[in-house]
């Protein structure tokens, strides 16, 4: 036996290396066979997969003559643009994200009675089975909470006396309680590595009834359990701009996969979460907060000559990662403004008041100013793009003291609404698996008996 679970061996390099020779696949043959990889075609348009009710992304208008032209980016929950949600809880100085759920849920805005109904049976789910965080969190840490929580997700299939029935009434069960125990798995799993792995002292807060989502997440995260109002109202403003998103991406087309092949929720979420933690889907937040590390800490980002030509040297791969990318610049869909981002860098600049972060406000403006300028001439784009939703949102992470541990957990915790949404939707509306077609590009060959090889 080996001495290493994780060791990578010269016999295993080989193999390795011989899988790699036997690609024969070329980025050409997707064109000449008319493939979309990655679901896009070759304009970049996505391929149209299924029909939903759950939101809505719009990056174009259609002129008198046919011909798209691009406009602001719009996102809508339900029908209803996010900004005109956003701007209706924030004016009424509410938490938003509970409301936010309700209306995925359930396509309709709740009444205030309704709303605090619903937000008391959350409080009353926002709990874990007895033992669970003992057995399931502490006895086993990881160094990725993405990884623990998709575990205990699994795990909780196990303590559910129903798991495998999918009628809404248990499906939407399941979903409201993994909705509200989301933060207890994100923070528990995090305060379990930090102790367990980095030595730290270990703290588990119980939630309280009375806090809303983002506010509970704060005060189980934090050794003194206290926030400020702004902190947790931004927050929360960011989990529900991350709560949804067109039901395109990696991550819900995931959940639509997964479910339409009669499976139970927990496989589900789990198959989500999975596609969540890649960094191309939920980590590129953090990679915007290190690149502007490496900035800080290689140029004087007072002098905007110098910020260019780092950003130059980024499209160049001679700086940071050597990636070739400004991080949080461009979407895959909006061009001329993604709104989430159009509202992140509002509340990005209230909230660096409050914590005295002008001054870096300040660099994250300039640079999203010079980017598209730069992309563009560099790139030879003219589609148009502008920051997205991670370009402020990892600052903002940042500023409230949140680790880089937990920022794809917490996209989790909110995007675990959109996912719900969208498996009940699956599961009313599909009724046949999921099975896209690959083309073969391997040619025939004879079978050689192993005496003659």
């Amino acid at each position: 036996m080996r001495d290493s679970f994780s060791e990578i061996t010269s016999y295993i390099e080989e193999l390795a290396d011989k899988s790699c020779r036997g690609n024969k696949i070329v980025p050409e043959m997707y064109v000449e066979n008319h493939v979309f990889r990655g679901l896009r075609d070759m304009n970049g348009k996505g391929v149209v997969t299924g029909l939903t009710e759950v939101s809505d992304i719009k990056a174009k208008d259609i002129d008198a003559n046919g011909n798209e032209i691009p406009c602001e980016g719009r996102l809508c929950y339900r029908g209803i643009n996010i900004k005109d949600l956003v701007n209706g809880f924030m004016r009424d100085d509410r938490f938003g994200f509970e409301e936010t759920v309700y209306l995925l849920l359930f396509s309709e805005l709740p009444t205030a009675g309704q709303l605090e109904r619903f937000k008391y049976e959350l409080s009353e789910l926002r709990s874990l089975p007895s033992s669970f965080v003992r057995d399931m969190i502490l006895k086993a840490p990881g160094k990725d909470m993405m990884n623990i929580i998709s575990r205990c997700v699994l795990a909780l299939y196990s303590y559910d006396d129903n798991p495998d029935d999918i009628s809404i009434p248990n499906v939407l069960r399941q979903c409201l309680q993994l909705i509200s125990m989301f933060p207890l798995l994100s923070v528990y799993s995090y305060q379990s590595y930090q102790h367990y792995h980095m030595g730290k002292s270990l703290f588990i807060h119980l939630p309280k009834s009375e806090y809303s989502t983002a506010e509970n997440l704060l005060h189980l995260l934090r050794e003194d359990g206290k926030f400020t109002h702004l902190e947790a109202q931004i927050l929360d403003l960011a989990m529900v701009l991350h709560a949804e998103h067109g039901g395109g991406n990696n991550s819900t087309f995931t959940t639509h996969v997964v479910t339409s092949s009669g499976t139970d929720t927990y496989s589900a979420i789990s198959a989500a979460l999975g596609s969540l933690k890649g960094p191309r889907h939920g980590g590129a937040n953090v990679k915007v907060v290190r690149m502007f590390d490496d900035m800080k800490a290689n140029v004087n980002t007072k002098d905007l000559g110098a910020v260019k030509d780092y950003l130059v040297r980024l499209l160049n791969k001679d700086a940071f990662d050597k990636a070739g990318l400004i991080y949080g610049m461009g979407h895959a869909v909006y061009s001329l403004s993604d709104p989430r981002s159009d509202i992140l860098k509002v509340c990005a600049k209230s909230l660096s008041v409050e914590k005295g972060c002008e001054e870096e406000y300040a660099l994250y403006e300039a640079v999203a100013n010079m980017a598209p300028e730069i992309i563009a001439e560099k790139r030879k784009m003219y589609k148009g793009v502008s920051p997205n939703v991670d370009f402020y949102s990892g600052f903002i992470y940042r500023m409230l003291e949140l680790p880089y541990e937990l920022y794809t957990p917490i996209f989790a915790v909110s995007r675990i609404a959109g996912w719900s949404a969208h498996r009940i939707e699956e599961i009313q509306n599909a009724g046949k698996i999921i099975r896209p077609a690959y083309i073969n590009v391997k040619e025939m060959r004879d079978y050689v008996p192993l005496s003659e090889r």
